[in-house]
């Protein structure tokens, strides 16, 4: 049995107005179109449903009984038909994102947080993992987006690379506040704030001290730079951390918090990924959202830089 739409709709106008001409007014057809529709309908289950009397269709009862289920049919169309418009225009759907600690305090709740704003119907997950397991996330297939330090490429993983170059951390009052940029020779033998000893700042940050001739001191080894930026605002040590902590911590604390940040010479860059899986297509919502995280780190770097 192939039922159609239109077949349906005919069918329960009529049944509603008892009458093939006002059915007819109501859809916008002829009265010899919604005849037709009701004949090809019978036709296709088998039986009449209407008896014609005087060139009027009287419903026999097995239309009564067939009216509440096509009604039924005929609203969860309507329905379906909303719901895919509704996800073509981005109004409805799914989202779930991972990202490192660096980009989850601030950065991504703000950037999708505006994506989301006339899309009340899109529900989301952000969970803040490290970047090694974003990164397994992603590869596995398991998230739509993934924002985390960058790794070595993969076959299941789609990658846009983007270098943020790191900063200095300085406490407000130091003298070291007033200069334009920091080099390793202001910071010889003073107590600084660093990532786990094979985090690739870290790494860097020791080959470069080591280049100038100059004493690295390191008080404190941690998991994130906010907790490091953290000791840095109790006047405790200083930090070499990337700009995207330094940003989200300007933001949320605002211009005149302890903590001052200054570009560090050389430069030291942490490059981070903007994932999604390479094993399944995206939706058109993932597609926008992703365009629209690229504009915002683009224009996050070019701030920094």
């Amino acid at each position: 049995m192939n039922l159609s739409f239109r077949q349906l709709q005919s069918f329960v106008e009529v049944m509603r107005h008892n009458s093939v001409t006002e059915a007819a007014r109501s859809l916008g057809r002829t009265q010899p179109a919604v005849s037709a529709m009701i004949a090809s309908l019978e036709s296709e289950i088998g039986y009449t449903l209407f008896e014609r009397v005087r060139k009027r269709l009287v419903p026999k009862p097995e239309a009564f009984y067939f009216m509440e289920e096509a009604e039924h049919i005929l609203a969860r169309l309507t329905r379906s038909t909303r719901t895919l418009q509704e996800i073509g225009n981005l109004e409805k759907g799914s989202l779930k994102i991972a990202c490192n600690p660096a980009a989850s305090h601030f950065f991504m709740p703000e950037v999708v947080g505006k994506f989301l704003e006339d899309k009340p119907d899109v529900e989301m997950t952000l969970l803040m993992r490290s970047s090694p397991i974003v990164t397994d996330w992603i590869a596995s297939q398991q998230y739509d987006i993934g924002f985390a330090e960058a790794s070595a490429d993969r076959r299941t993983i789609r990658a846009i690379r983007s270098s943020f170059p790191c900063l200095c951390a300085i406490p407000r009052g130091d003298p070291l506040a007033q200069k334009e940029f920091i080099v390793p020779e202001d910071l010889n033998g003073k107590p600084l704030a660093m990532l786990f000893e094979d985090h690739d700042i870290s790494l860097k940050l020791r080959e470069v001290f080591q280049e100038a001739g100059v004493e690295l001191n390191q008080r404190f080894e941690l998991q994130t730079s906010l907790s490091a930026i953290k000791f840095v605002s109790l006047g405790l040590c200083y930090s070499v951390c990337e700009s995207l902590t330094a940003i989200s911590y300007e933001r949320t604390i605002g211009n005149d918090g302890p903590v001052v940040f200054r570009p560090f010479r050389p430069t030291i860059r942490l490059e981070m990924s903007l994932m999604t899986p390479a094993n399944r297509p995206l939706s058109l919502l993932v597609e926008k959202l992703v365009a629209h995280l690229r504009r915002e780190i683009d224009a996050l770097v070019a701030i920094v830089s």
